[in-house]
């Protein structure tokens, strides 16, 4: 069934690989900072994720929210990060809550547990029998000022789910490219995930039935330092991609 859907950030990487998937499978809103510069489906509001009032105005009659919007530079200066990352995810979810939103769909990040992956464990932490995977059970351990702010929509996510009863799925997106996997750059290859089943993964989101979950957006890669067992579990995820197809 057909949902109501706004998607932050629409103009990105993340946001082109959904739509380009999805665009006729749902009513889409799209919000970004920067105007469209071509063909989009549904409604496009240009403005900044800090702007409560118009933020506000774009949750009405929409069943999900898709959020995208923040700087996505991994060397991004503290007073951008909260500004864009922190504060623009909590005006989402105030405004969520005030609208009668359904779900939220946060795009979090590898960069949320990217402290884990240490000296000591390069690089045999890619190899096919490592059994050693992160799951979202484990605690977070942000590798940057980026990670840390995907930490903590994590925890606004948390909260307004526990004090308010809306749906939240987290997903620890990571490599996204399109067409191929990252060239000789194995710890890419092995958290890849293809247009292809980003937008899948993202369709489940606004589909399944869920209360709070974490989960990693990679495709089904042979090498895999992350766990996509609860995206099956959860949300019905089944991606179609392999990194190793494509060595």
């Amino acid at each position: 069934m057909a949902q109501s859907v706004l998607l932050t950030g629409a103009a990105g990487r993340v946001g082109t690989a959904i739509l380009g998937g999805l665009a006729d499978e749902h009513e889409w809103r799209l919000l970004d900072r920067d105007p469209p510069t071509d063909d989009h489906p549904g409604e496009f509001v240009v403005a900044d994720i800090t702007d409560r009032e118009t933020v506000r105005e774009a949750m009405d009659g929409i069943d999900v929210v898709i959020h995208l919007a923040g700087d996505p530079r991994k060397t991004a200066p503290w007073k951008s990060v909260l500004t864009n990352n922190i504060d623009g995810t909590q005006t989402v979810y105030e405004a969520a809550i005030d609208a009668g939103v359904e779900k939220v769909a946060f795009a979090s990040s590898n960069h949320a547990v990217g402290a884990f992956e240490t000296e000591e464990r390069t690089p045999e932490m890619y190899r096919t029998d490592d059994d050693y995977l992160l799951d979202g059970t484990e605690l977070p351990r942000p590798g940057n000022l980026y990670g840390v702010s995907k930490v903590t929509g994590e925890a606004l996510g948390r909260y307004y789910h526990d004090e308010y009863g809306i749906s939240v799925v987290n997903v620890r997106i990571g490599n996204l490219t399109e067409g191929h996997p990252p060239i000789d750059y194995e710890r890419g290859q092995a958290m890849w995930l293809s247009y292809r089943d980003c937008a899948h993964l993202f369709d489940r989101c606004i589909r399944a039935d869920y209360d709070y979950e974490i989960v990693y957006g990679i495709s089904d890669n042979d090498r895999k330092y992350y766990s996509i067992e609860r995206a099956r579990e959860a949300l019905g995820y089944e991606p179609q991609d392999n990194s190793a197809h494509h060595d």
